[in-house]
């Protein structure tokens, strides 16, 4: 199921797509030497295999940790004898000095275009000798509607997919099917591939591939009970309000389940919006702390991945909570959606071009470092919203309460008319 061109890879537009930089490589036969960085799965070697097809050079596979460099020797006598070859490099953070000084010169003359592919970081991982002479692209895990096209197309392929098989998959099948692989199609076709060769067909002929089926293909349980899988997206719902409600055990529970199901890529993406969301200000530690859990679940993945996670989902539940920061950020914007927003004040214009102080741009404005404490007095907000408090500050943590005090102390300062409304009061 590699796609044959460009026109076939699954996901990764923002690479591929129309007017993007892999497409206008190829469009243009101008290819660069280039690191795919990103998780399994998610299409490193078919964009490699894609542009090899599309642009009709041969395309070789090698392995930095395993292939010696006599193999890079062979491949750099083919592009000797009959032109350009493109060579996808396996794991290329383990590419040993010997191989790297062995490659660099072909690399330089443009006879093998070098395509490394890497699950590392390659700004930590990869030598800069290496790094210098690619670009280095991201390759993202694949949506939930990515990997059901490709499945769909396996289902139907006769030459390269299942479509010569009588199958017939059931939608609850196939929503967890893409679900739970989270963003890896190479786990979700090798799941299918064995769901249809391991099934006994029924006594139509018919292989029928259900959600208990594919539950023991890919060892994934599926929180699907409804035909429509709301299940599964309450079960987040839950998650995220037990932490905003302080509940550990409740919190600990649903995240349970959608590490039961595979899910890492929702419990990832709902902590880090809750560290931010609804601790945020009240306590900014606990904010850093979770994105380091989250990094480290996503290198150690499932299922040792569950014990950071677990140590961040209770120092979430447990902290003081504050929706300071999303609340004032949302009522600027809403202001800003109804158009009540003025202009810029003059003095806080650009004015490091040629003509500005002509126009009245940058006259008079105080550089605040030039004062005693770093700080005076002057005007930030357009005139018409001179009194505005988007921010009310909370209490909950010892934090906020300090941020709420320079905040009062500043606001005083200032001289602003309007009398301040604490929400806390």
């Amino acid at each position: 199921m590699r796609p044959q061109t460009i026109d076939e890879v699954v996901g990764q537009q923002h690479l591929v797509g129309p007017g993007k930089i892999i497409r206008r490589m190829v469009d243009a036969r101008l290819l660069s030497s280039m690191i795919l960085y990103g998780p399994p799965g998610t299409g490193k070697t078919s964009i490699a295999s894609a542009i090899a097809g599309s642009t009709k050079y041969a395309f070789r596979t090698l392995n930095a940790a395993t292939d010696s460099k006599k193999e890079l020797e062979v491949v750099a006598e083919e592009a000797k004898m009959s032109g350009t070859v493109i060579l996808l490099l396996d794991e290329i953070h383990r590419l040993t000095k010997p191989k790297q000084d062995f490659l660099l010169p072909h690399l330089e003359n443009g006879r093998i275009i070098l395509i490394g592919a890497t699950t590392e970081n390659p700004y930590i991982a990869i030598n800069p000798a290496i790094r210098s002479r690619t670009q280095i692209f991201e390759v993202k895990p694949l949506s939930e509607q990515d990997i059901a096209h490709a499945v769909k197309r396996a289902l139907i392929d006769k030459q390269h997919g299942l479509g010569k098989m009588p199958l017939k998959l059931t939608s609850e099948a196939l929503t967890h099917l893409c679900r739970a692989t989270s963003g890896d199609l190479r786990s979700a076709l090798n799941g299918l591939e064995l769901a249809a060769k391991s099934t006994v067909p029924n006594e139509k002929g018919t292989i029928i591939i259900d959600l208990q089926v594919i539950e023991e293909c890919i060892q994934r349980k599926s929180l699907i009970q409804d035909k429509d899988g709301d299940a599964h997206y309450d079960v987040i719902s839950a998650f995220q309000k037990s932490i905003r409600g302080s509940d550990a055990d409740a919190a600990l529970h649903y995240m349970g389940r959608l590490i039961e199901s595979g899910d890492l890529i929702s419990i990832n993406r709902r902590l880090l919006t809750i560290a931010y969301e609804d601790i945020g200000l009240a306590n900014p530690r606990v904010a850093a702390q979770t994105v380091q859990a989250v990094i480290a679940a996503e290198k150690i993945g499932l299922p040792e991945a569950r014990i950071p996670l677990a140590v961040a989902v209770i120092d979430l539940c447990l902290s003081p909570k504050s929706n300071s920061a999303i609340t004032a950020i949302d009522a600027a914007l809403s202001d800003i959606r109804s158009g009540n927003y003025g202009e810029v004040p003059p003095h806080l214009k650009d004015a490091h071009y040629a003509g500005a102080s002509k126009l009245g741009r940058g006259i008079d404005y105080k550089y605040p470092h030039d004062y005693p404490h770093d700080w005076t007095k002057q005007q930030y907000l357009p005139t018409k919203l001179v009194d505005k408090y988007y921010y009310q500050p909370k209490t909950n943590g010892r934090y906020e309460k300090a941020l709420k005090e320079q905040y009062m102390r500043l606001k005083k300062a200032q001289q602003v008319k309007k009398s301040y409304r604490d929400n806390n009061s």
